[in-house]
């Protein structure tokens, strides 16, 4: 009348040792996922320090204009025009040394600018306005106050860039400013304005681009007076 029940065919239970054996499988898991978390987290963190890092290397090796912009001017065939503008130019936050290794040299002679042979220059200068773009013209560096004799633009120096725009006739004197023939190409690949159609003139605008070997660039914009005098201070 009575049934009886085997238990030990109806029911099973979960041992010890096949707990710990789900639990370890648990522990590598979420050790395997959390060592994967770690190392992402690590990668990025690492990615954004070296992306901080290029940042304030970038801003570090910018150029700051200091002072005024001087352009020059000169008479081409009865036409005042200007044939080099100048502008000095420091570390922008103390930074990094930038190369002003000039393509060009000036000593104050008629025959100013002078081409430094085979020079390797790693800062470009490039000028445009209105009718023409030029990717490399002509520039020079004077160091004014401190400086410890090299081409490196350094933490307390300032220097002078003067663009050459046109070559002045060797037959006038220094200061009379007079451009009567044009840059050509050089062999540093260079050239000021070629086209006595494209000089310029009364209330032109146009803009310097200062490119170093790293860094921001450093751009120079202005805009010439309603007249033409022999140094112009552009604001």
């Amino acid at each position: 009348m009575f049934r009886t029940v085997n238990r030990d065919a109806s029911e099973r239970g979960i041992t010890g040792l096949e707990t710990a054996i789900i639990l370890i499988a648990f522990v590598v898991v979420a050790s395997v996922f959390a060592f994967t978390v770690l190392s992402t987290g690590i990668f990025a963190s690492e990615r954004s320090k070296e992306t901080v890092f290029a940042g304030l290397q970038e801003a570090k090796s910018s150029l700051e204009p200091r002072g005024a912009t001087v352009a020059y001017k000169a008479n081409r065939g009865g036409t005042d025009t200007v044939y080099k503008v100048s502008f000095i130019v420091s570390n922008a936050i103390d930074g990094e040394p930038v190369d002003l290794t000039p393509p060009y040299t000036a000593d104050g002679a008629a025959t100013d600018p002078d081409i430094s042979s085979g020079a390797e220059y790693r800062t470009v200068i490039s000028y445009n306005d209105q009718n023409q773009f030029m990717a490399d013209v002509p520039w020079s560096v004077n160091w004014l106050g401190n400086d410890n004799g090299d081409s490196l633009l350094e933490v307390g120096e300032k220097a002078e860039i003067s663009v050459w725009l046109l070559i002045r006739d060797t037959t006038q004197a220094i200061g009379s400013g007079t451009a009567t023939s044009y840059w050509t190409a050089d062999g540093n690949g260079a050239h000021g304005i070629l086209s006595s159609g494209t000089l310029l003139d009364k209330n032109d605008k146009f803009t310097l681009t200062l490119a170093p070997p790293s860094g921001a660039v450093l751009t120079v914009a202005r805009t010439l007076p309603a007249r033409l005098d022999a140094i112009m201070d552009l604001k």
